[in-house]
C-alpha cells in the first residue's frame, strides 16, 4: 500500500534539476544543490522502496583501488542450469575479508557491468542524482559474503606461498547459496566490495546459461465464465511459436495464442520509468489457451508445451462449481508479492508471501479449495520485470491447481499521466500491461479490468479501484448494472471485491479515499451486497454491518460463539480488509473505530465456505494455521 503524495510538484522540481544538470554538465559535482533535493526519493518512493539494494542502478561504479591476482569467483554449475536449482557461489583468494563484500546475480549476462552509457541524467527521477548508474541492467538479487559464517573469520584459508614446506602467505574465502529459476536469459555472478553504497567490482564469473531457455513454465489457471466447463491456462516460454495444452483422459488439445510486451509498451513520464529503462527484462512469450468441454467440480489432468520445446509435468486441477450450484470453498487475500528462497536481498521483498503460499498449497492438496481470489498488489515487480517470473514461480503450486482470479491494484496500474485515478508512480511504469498479459481475466476489454463471475451460490463482482469509478463513469455504470442483474434465487450471496478499502482503522494518506466511498458505497447498500473484500492496507480487519461510518447492525454469537450476521433482515454490507498475504504488516493504533470488530496484524488469508444457506469465513494465520477470526453470514429466507 504505502501512502504516496502527489508527484506533480516533484516532477517540476526534477525538470528544473534536469535543466540545471544539463547546463553545468551532469558528471560535474552537484554540491551546489540542496542535500534535500539530491537525496530526495519523493517521486518514486513506492517503486524504489528506499532500500540501498534497490537503488544500486543509480549508484556510481568506481574502480576498486587495487588488483588482487589471487582473487577468483566460481559457481557450482557453469552451464545448463535446470528450471529451478540452488547453486553455490564460491569466492577465494580474498586478502582482507570485509562485511561490505557481496555477490550479485546479474541478468542479462551480456550487460557490460564495468561501465554504462553516459545517460545518468535519465535516473534523476529516482532522487539519487549523485552520479552515473551502476549497471545498464539491474542485479536480480544479492548476498553479503558474511552470510557464510566462516568468511569474516577466515576459517577457509588457502596457502598461496610456501617456503621450506611452511605456508608463508594465505588468503581467505567463502561460499553462499543462490536460488535460481529459469528466466530465459544467461546469468552471471559478480563479486563487489564497498557494500551497496559505494560498490566496485572485484571479480565476476562467466555467463551461465539455462539448459532450455524456451521451456514452458509457470502455468496458472483462471475461469472464463460461470459454467465451470471452460478454464484458461496461461504460461510463459522463451518460444514465440504456438504451443498446446493437452488435457483430459482422451488427450484433447488446444493451441495457444501467443503475446508479449516490450519496453515501448511501458509507461513513462518526463523521465523514463524503471519498466522502460533500468528495470526492463525481456518477458519472453506469454501463451494462453482455453480448455473446453469440462465438467464443473471435477478433477482434470493436463500438461502444456510442445515437442519442439518440451512439455511441462502432468498436473491435476479442479474445475470450480457452476454458478447456481450449492457449495464452494475459496481463499481470498491481497498484497502478496514474493520473497527469496535463499538469504538474498532483492529489490522488493514481501516477507510473509512464502508462508502464505505454503499454507494455501497444503489446503489445495487436501482438496479444500475450489477457487482463489487475489485482490490487487500481485507481484510487486513495480517496473523490475524479471520479478514477475519469480512471483509466477512462487504461486505455481496453487495457481496451477485451481482457478486463480485476480483484481488490479495500485502497484500494477498507477503511474503519472497514464489514466489511472491516482497519479502515483506505484507501478514503476508497468501501467497494468504485464498484469493483464500474465493474468487475463473475463474483462470487457484491455485496460478495463473489471468483471463478475458466479461460482456455486456466490456472485463475485470484481472492480478496479485504480480506474475511474466516479458517478456515471464507464466503470460506475458497469458496477451499477452488474449488481442490479444478480439473480438472488440462483446466487443468493453477493461478494464485492477490489483493492483499495472503504474502511480502515489505519491512519494515513490514501488508506481510504472518501470520494471512492461516496461514489460507490450507496450501490453496495442498494443492491444488498453481503460481503466486501478489500486489500491495500496490510493487515486483517472486519467490520460490523456498516454504512457511512455507522454500524447499521451488530452480529450475534451462535452456539459456538462465532459472530453471525443475519441478512434475513438486511441492514448493510460487512467489510473485511485482507491485505495481509505478504507485504510487511501494518500495526494497528490503540484508538479503534466503533465499526471495527476484529483486528489482526499477522500474515494469512481468508478461507470461505459458501452454501445457499450461509457463508462461513475464517482468517487463517499462515504460520500457525490457527484460525484468528471467524464469522458467518446467514439468510433465513431468500429475498
Amino acid at each position: 500500500m504505502e501512502a504516496s503524495p502527489s508527484i506533480s510538484s516533484p516532477v517540476s522540481k526534477l525538470m528544473l534539476i534536469l535543466c540545471v544538470c544539463l547546463f553545468f554538465g551532469f558528471s560535474s559535482s552537484l554540491s551546489f544543490l540542496s542535500p534535500a533535493i539530491v537525496n530526495s526519493t519523493l517521486e518514486h518512493r513506492n517503486h524504489t522502496a528506499i532500500s540501498n539494494f534497490r537503488v544500486l542502478n543509480r549508484k556510481y561504479l568506481s574502480d576498486c583501488p587495487f588488483r588482487n591476482p589471487f582473487l577468483n569467483i566460481s559457481v557450482s554449475k557453469s552451464s545448463d542450469l535446470s528450471d529451478e536449482e540452488f547453486v553455490t557461489v564460491t569466492v577465494t583468494g580474498v586478502l582482507h575479508p570485509s562485511r561490505h563484500d557481496w555477490v550479485a546475480m546479474i541478468s542479462p549476462a551480456h550487460s557490460d557491468v564495468s561501465s554504462c552509457p553516459f545517460n545518468g541524467i535519465l535516473y534523476a527521477q529516482t532522487g539519487d542524482l549523485s552520479n552515473l548508474p551502476l549497471l545498464c541492467h539491474y542485479p536480480v538479487k544479492a548476498q553479503f559474503m558474511s552470510n557464510d559464517p566462516d568468511y569474516l573469520s577466515c576459517k577457509k584459508k588457502e596457502c598461496k606461498k610456501r617456503r621450506n614446506g611452511k605456508c608463508k602467505f594465505t588468503t581467505c574465502g567463502g561460499s553462499i547459496i543462490f536460488h535460481v529459476i529459469n528466466i530465459r536469459t544467461d546469468i552471471e555472478f559478480v563479486f563487489f566490495a564497498g557494500g551497496f553504497a559505494t560498490p566496485c567490482i572485484l571479480s565476476r564469473t562467466q555467463p551461465v546459461n539455462f539448459a532450455n531457455p524456451k521451456k514452458p513454465l509457470y502455468g496458472h489457471l483462471s475461469s472464463v465464465d460461470s459454467t465451470g466447463t471452460s478454464m484458461r491456462l496461461t504460461w510463459v516460454s522463451g518460444d514465440k511459436e504456438p504451443q498446446q495444452v493437452e488435457y483430459g483422459d482422451d488427450g484433447k488439445t488446444q493451441t495457444s495464442e501467443v503475446s508479449t510486451f516490450t519496453q515501448e509498451n511501458m509507461c513513462s513520464s518526463a523521465l523514463p520509468s524503471p519498466a522502460k529503462d533500468f528495470g526492463w527484462h525481456n518477458p519472453g512469450y506469454i501463451h494462453t489457451a482455453v480448455m473446453t468441454g469440462l465438467q464443473p467440480s471435477s478433477t482434470v489432468s493436463y500438461r502444456y508445451g510442445s515437442e519442439a520445446v518440451d512439455w511441462s509435468d502432468k498436473i491435476q486441477f479442479r474445475t470450480p462449481p457452476a454458478g447456481g450450484s450449492d457449495e464452494m470453498k475459496f481463499l481470498a487475500y491481497g498484497d502478496m508479492g514474493k520473497a527469496p528462497r535463499d538469504a538474498s536481498t532483492e529489490h522488493y521483498i514481501q516477507p510473509g508471501s512464502l508462508s502464505v503460499v505454503k499454507a494455501m498449497s497444503d489446503e489445495v492438496n487436501n482438496g479444500n479449495v475450489d477457487s482463489v481470489f487475489h485482490i490487487g498488489d500481485i507481484s510487486y515487480a513495480t517496473g523490475f520485470l524479471v520479478e514477475w517470473d519469480f512471483f509466477l514461480h512462487q504461486i505455481t503450486p496453487v495457481a496451477s491447481r485451481v482457478s486463480y482470479m485476480t483484481a488490479i491494484g495500485n502497484h500494477e496500474r498507477d503511474y503519472v499521466n497514464s489514466g489511472s485515478v491516482y497519479s502515483t508512480p506505484d507501478s514503476g511504469g508497468e501501467c497494468g500491461i504485464p498484469y493483464e498479459t500474465y493474468f487475463p481475466m473475463p474483462t470487457p476489454s484491455k485496460d478495463r479490468p473489471w468483471y463478475s463471475i458466479e461460482q456455486a451460490s456466490v456472485h463475485f463482482t470484481v472492480i478496479s479501484t485504480e480506474h475511474d469509478w466516479w458517478l456515471n463513469s464507464e466503470q460506475y455504470k458497469w458496477i451499477q448494472k452488474d449488481l442490479a442483474s444478480v439473480d438472488r434465487s440462483k446466487t443468493p450471496w453477493l461478494i464485492f471485491a477490489g483493492h483499495r478499502p472503504m474502511y480502515s482503522s489505519l491512519d494515513g494518506f490514501l488508506s481510504v479515499d472518501k470520494f471512492f466511498v461516496k461514489s460507490v458505497e450507496p450501490l453496495l447498500l442498494k443492491n444488498k451486497v453481503d460481503l466486501v473484500l478489500f486489500g491495500h492496507v496490510h493487515n486483517y480487519e472486519r467490520t460490523c454491518s456498516v454504512f457511512r461510518n455507522k454500524c447499521m447492525g451488530i452480529p450475534t454469537k451462535d452456539d459456538n460463539g462465532i459472530d453471525t450476521y443475519d441478512h434475513s433482515n438486511y441492514t448493510a454490507p460487512v467489510h473485511a480488509i485482507i491485505g495481509m498475504a505478504g507485504f510487511s504488516l501494518d500495526k494497528f493504533n490503540k484508538n479503534n473505530a466503533t465499526w471495527s470488530l476484529s483486528r489482526v496484524a499477522k500474515f494469512g488469508y481468508l478461507r470461505g465456505h459458501a452454501t445457499k444457506q450461509e457463508i462461513q469465513l475464517e482468517f487463517v494465520n499462515a504460520d500457525t494455521r490457527k484460525v484468528e477470526d471467524s464469522f458467518r453470514i446467514i439468510r433465513r429466507q431468500i429475498d
